[in-house]
């Protein structure tokens, strides 16, 4: 791989326009506002057009005017449709984003066709070529867009520095934010207005439809791995400047392996954040569905401890023998648990709780110390649902069942004091 300064500068570009879009894309990503900048991404096309036609250069300043103009427009278009007609956000979207996409398509195929205004640059960016057109900055030659980036970043962090309280409230419960004297409406139309100067800012960067991810992706994959803000404003930049780096690296060398030279590195960049939200999708802690099987196993694998328990327990005391030993396949036909038994019993038996023997298998005193405290929940909780709630039918049992597994000490006395300290359950069982 040869590596220039050429690659360099576009990892920068990369990276200056991924972080400005992710830091506002979480606060759409929590407003459920994701395809606000979808449409907001599309509807500046016109802005775009109008801007050059009105100003005739492609300056960055008459662009940004063009496109903040139309961005806001759309916003106060989309609400002012699903107000008055009934719409829904979604479909009120739908309706205006497509029609000025259209209308900006056509603007510029027609209007602007006999300049040097790409649409293609326009739609899929070309950031490959931004180190080609540089600001001469304290001698230094730096790409005019990662200059626009930098400072469209900049003007982002400050935005979320100063108004992060009104950010927070306002995104959270705009009714609320109302009631304390914050202004949902004006925070909104700065939001959205900030979103469309920074939508335009990395359109020769990624364009305006890869810029669609670079928005929201980073946004949603952080809220998967953390339910603080701070900590997802955080882990969306680290995101974006991963996918920047990620993408220009398999831009230049993945199609090499197939024989090819190389590849779109915006489009590379759109597919590592996608790559990297699939895997905090499949592998994060709590929200991943790899965790949450694995959560879901250990909830299951633990009821059917307790249930191995609960049943011996019970069997003993039927007995009236000292642990008397229940054969494993009496345990299935009990439990109907299928292999889960098997796993159950394993972990019993490595933890101790149980041993085996010729007859099957007998709780062990630690097994009988932590059977009788499940027991204990599960007739505290009868006695409660009988006593106090009047509540004395089968569904009892299975309430008390269900509600046994998450009992703890605390639980456990707070119960006793409001069913008057029990000795029996509702069914004269003692209460261990």
């Amino acid at each position: 791989m040869e590596w220039t300064f050429i690659d360099s500068w576009i990892i920068v570009t990369g990276i200056l326009s991924a972080m400005s879009c992710a830091l506002l894309g979480n606060y759409l990503v929590l407003r459920r506002m994701s395809m606000m900048g979808d449409a907001i991404s599309h509807a500046v096309l016109p802005g775009l057009a109008i801007a050059f036609l009105v100003s005739g250069s492609r300056d960055s300043l008459p662009m940004l005017v063009g496109a903040v103009g139309v961005g806001v427009l759309t916003a106060v278009l989309i609400q002012a449709i699903g107000k008055l007609s009934g719409l829904d956000q979604g479909a009120s979207m739908g309706v205006i984003f497509t029609t000025l996409f259209a209308l900006g398509l056509i603007l510029i195929r027609q209007a602007a066709d006999h300049v040097d205004l790409d649409p293609g640059c326009v739609l899929y960016g070309a950031i490959e070529l931004t180190p080609l057109d540089v600001y001469a900055l304290f001698g230094w030659e730096i790409p005019r867009a990662a200059v626009t980036n930098g400072i469209m970043l900049l003007v982002n962090v400050l935005f979320v520095v100063f108004f992060f309280k009104e950010l927070r409230i306002t995104s959270f419960d705009p009714a609320l934010a109302t009631t304390m004297g914050f202004n949902a409406g004006v925070m909104h139309y700065v939001l959205m207005a900030l979103v469309a100067a920074t939508t335009i800012a990395a359109f020769e960067s990624v364009g305006s439809i890869l810029v669609i991810a670079m928005l929201i992706v980073p946004a949603a994959t952080a809220h998967l791995l953390t339910d603080r803000l701070v900590a997802m404003l955080a882990i969306s930049l680290v995101v974006a400047a991963l996918s920047a780096v990620l993408g220009h690296l398999g831009a230049i060398t993945i199609p090499t392996w197939i024989g090819f030279r190389d590849t779109s590195t915006a489009g590379m960049m759109a597919v590592a954040v996608g790559v990297l939200f699939l895997a905090v999708f499949l592998f994060a802690p709590r929200h991943g569905i790899i965790g949450r099987m694995v959560a879901q196993g250990l909830l299951t694998l633990r009821v059917n401890r307790d249930d191995i328990l609960g049943m011996l327990y019970r069997v003993q005391e039927l007995s009236g023998q000292r642990s008397p030993a229940v054969k494993t396949d009496d345990l299935r036909k009990a439990l109907l648990t299928g292999g889960w038994v098997n796993l159950a019993l394993a972990d019993l038996l490595r933890t101790r709780m149980v041993r085996r023997t010729l007859e099957g298998v007998v709780l062990t005193e630690s097994g009988l110390s932590s059977a009788a405290n499940l027991i204990r929940s599960h007739r505290l909780w009868e006695s409660y649902l009988c006593g106090q709630m009047g509540f004395c039918d089968a569904e009892a049992h299975y309430s008390a069942h269900q509600l046994e597994h998450v009992t703890d000490e605390a639980m456990q006395e707070r119960l006793k004091r409001a069913a008057n300290y029990p000795t029996l359950d509702p069914h004269r069982k003692a209460i261990p």
